[in-house]
């Protein structure tokens, strides 16, 4: 059978919908964007990041599977490069053995339209498509999850991760109820904390949108970073829109009336998350400034959530700078939570690896964006 792979198309709507409901009729979870437009940063004139979706269809323009990609302008050690994170691929062949071979024929569409490819979260070592690509000399690199737990008991009470068992949610209700651990997360986050904690001074200001005090940010900053997309206005504005997903929160971060950097946060409810369950999560899902200013700008975000009442602040990172901010703030570091998989033409941009993960900075926002946030 021949297939080939074409960009989405209103045409193929109708075709997409039908490969979704074979899909779920076998079992699966997963699909595709039925809607040929994005409606998160669809591509227009002049954008430097935008999403594009394509479809893999056989001679009858039968959908058989299917990926999305995001290119994005990256600064990567003096230059401006365009680096893709790839969504996907998914594939009839996780339901019937005819398409066994399309998903590795997907990959390979990927990388020929966007050789400098990456992928960031993958939940571990062990999925098979991450395996293949291992054998396939992709880059492997683990980042890790930071977690503040500013409501103790309610955590204990609430969250799904830890609460897997009969025994453990009496174990932890119990923890909640006599104000042992309670006790014992204030405690952990105290020691925690560094004295540089202490010292932070910095305040928010809430912004509808992004302007020429973040394009002078991101000038004044981003040679401090040896790999980043491009986070000046544009970006951010297209990336943030005043309206419409993701439902972030822009914070202006300054010390002494001046703008140091900015932070992107989310105050979200959960019902029933597998993770989560009925916790209000805080999170932060995007910042930038100078790596030396990075704990000011997490006490002044962490600070504006906190002020709202959410449970928990949580957030994915992968610069040292950045992940040391957080510690410096009493967040628990938990390390290889995050998988970050790159082509062999972005390993190649990237070399020598070891320096450039000492300064490449990764969000949340990075990638798919912040979903299930």
């Amino acid at each position: 059978m021949s297939i080939r792979v074409v960009p989405h198309c209103e045409d193929l709507r109708a075709a997409v919908e039908e490969f979704n409901q074979r899909m779920r009729a076998k079992g699966s979870q997963w699909g595709l964007y039925v809607d040929p437009e994005p409606d998160w940063i669809p591509k227009r004139p002049g954008q430097n990041v935008w999403r594009e979706y394509h479809v893999a269809v056989d001679e009858q323009n039968v959908v058989h599977g299917g990926f999305a990609l995001k290119p994005q302008d990256w600064w990567i050690r003096g230059e401006t490069k365009i680096v893709t994170d790839w969504q996907g691929p998914v594939s009839e062949g996780s339901v019937d053995p005819r398409y066994a071979s399309l998903a590795i024929r997907l990959i390979r569409e990927m990388v020929g339209r966007r050789p400098a490819l990456y992928s960031w979260g993958h939940g571990g070592n062990e999925q098979p498509l991450v395996q293949i690509l291992r054998k396939m000399s992709w880059l492997m690199h683990e980042t890790p999850f930071c977690l503040l737990v500013l409501k103790p008991a309610r955590f204990l009470r609430l969250n799904a991760y830890l609460r897997t068992s009969t025994a453990r949610r009496a174990a932890l209700d119990l923890m909640a109820f006599t104000g042992i651990g309670v006790a014992s997360f204030r405690v952990l986050h105290a020691l925690l904390r560094t004295i540089a904690y202490r010292r932070f001074r910095a305040t928010t200001v809430e912004i509808a949108q992004f302007g020429p005090w973040a394009d002078d940010l991101w000038e004044r900053c981003k040679s401090r970073y040896a790999a980043i997309a491009v986070r000046n206005s544009a970006s951010m504005n297209a990336l943030a829109p005043e309206r419409g997903w993701p439902a972030v929160i822009r914070l202006r971060v300054e010390r002494s009336g001046e703008a140091i950097g900015w932070a992107l946060v989310m105050d979200t409810q959960m019902r029933g998350d597998a993770r989560f369950g009925d916790l209000r999560v805080g999170s932060i899902v995007d910042c930038f400034a100078d790596p030396a200013n990075a704990g000011e700008v997490i006490f002044a975000a962490t600070e504006h959530l906190r002020g709202s009442g959410v449970d928990i602040v949580i957030s994915n990172q992968s610069h040292p700078g950045w992940v040391r901010g957080f510690a410096e703030n009493g967040y628990l570091v938990l390390p290889r939570r995050r998988l970050l998989v790159a082509s062999p033409a972005l390993r190649q941009m990237l070399e020598p690896i070891a320096d450039t993960t000492l300064g490449l900075h990764l969000t949340n926002m990075d990638g798919h964006g912040p979903h299930s946030l």
